[in-house]
């Protein structure tokens, strides 16, 4: 099996475990624990995990010049990124965030226009506009509150920022992937995200009953912390160094699909008309800003 294809199932694995994870972590805020504390919970969890596999891997020295871009890194991959969707989804609903975190791929394609000056397209712009207008549907016309769902609207706005950090962590991490082992990347990324996460973080990890957990508590906690931390993030390094950044980016809308499922099966929320039709404005813009215009074929003279 060759890297590409490799890289392509690294990727799907990772949309497949995010997909699970929106309902996985729904069910234990604010119960057992609140989202900021949470946030504490995985990144400490997965920076000793990313730690201890290191042993197992080369040992490399981050170059001067790379520790602006890795903290930069660390700010929009295991911050903002993490304290926004763990925020937004204490507040909204799985189905929400499942649709949502798609316009990943459009803030990815925007970013790489403005950095590295890709080529910007009719189809392209429409799409984006179009992901938004998805966006914009769910925040502005989906109900107000649902069941374990006190502010649904505060929380799809939360889910955008989720959205634009974590895509302008992809555009960021993507030269140090061609530099470092994937070990080295994230035991350090993670170790950053730790020290800017306490203070924000702190209180609420604090306030958690530990001793007197459940065991239903327990296993969504390691869920999130070995398979949406550890597993996602070194599945998606894995992959970044055989793909580009925007085609990890297109994974993404893989999520809602999953999501969607997981959640209805669990009966952990519900499809309505104006999720519907949100959804489906966010699928076709990400499709129409992914979709890459074949060259044309030359035809050899006779």
């Amino acid at each position: 099996m060759n890297n590409r294809i490799l890289a392509l199932l690294a990727a799907f694995g990772a949309s497949l475990i995010y997909g699970i994870n929106h309902t996985v972590a729904k069910d234990v805020m604010p119960t057992f624990i609140q989202p900021f504390g949470f946030i504490l919970l995985r990144v400490s969890g997965a920076a000793i995990l990313f730690w201890i596999i290191s042993i197992w891997g080369p040992k490399e020295k981050i170059d001067k010049k790379d520790w602006p871009r890795l903290a930069c890194c660390a700010v929009f991959g295991m911050v903002i990124n993490m304290l926004m969707f763990f925020k937004g989804l204490s507040l909204s609903t799985p189905i929400n965030s499942a649709v949502i975190v798609t316009l990943t791929p459009i803030i990815v394609f925007i970013l790489s226009a403005i950095i590295i000056k890709e080529r910007v397209t009719f189809i392209r712009t429409f799409g984006i506009l179009l992901g938004f207008a998805g966006a914009l549907g769910l925040v502005l016309f989906g109900e107000n509150v649902e069941q374990g769902a006190p502010n649904i609207a505060l929380g799809n706005i939360l889910f955008m920022i989720n959205a634009t950090s974590y895509g302008i962590y992809l555009v960021l991490v993507k030269p140090l992937t061609a530099k470092y082992h994937a070990f080295t990347i994230m035991r350090w990324l993670f170790t950053i995200g730790i020290i800017i996460n306490i203070p924000f973080t702190i209180t609420e990890f604090t306030a958690v009953k530990w001793t007197s957990l459940p065991f239903d508590a327990i296993w969504r906690m390691a869920f999130v912390v070995v398979g949406t931390t550890f597993s996602t993030y070194l599945l998606n390094i894995f992959a970044l160094k055989q793909l580009k950044a925007s085609t990890i980016g297109a994974f993404v809308y893989l999520q809602p699909l999953i999501g969607i499922l997981f959640a209805i099966i669990v009966g952990a929320d519900k499809l309505t008309f104006v999720k519907v039709i949100a959804a489906g404005l966010v699928f076709l813009g990400v499709y129409m800003v992914t979709k890459t215009k074949k060259p044309p074929v030359v035809k050899e003279k006779a």
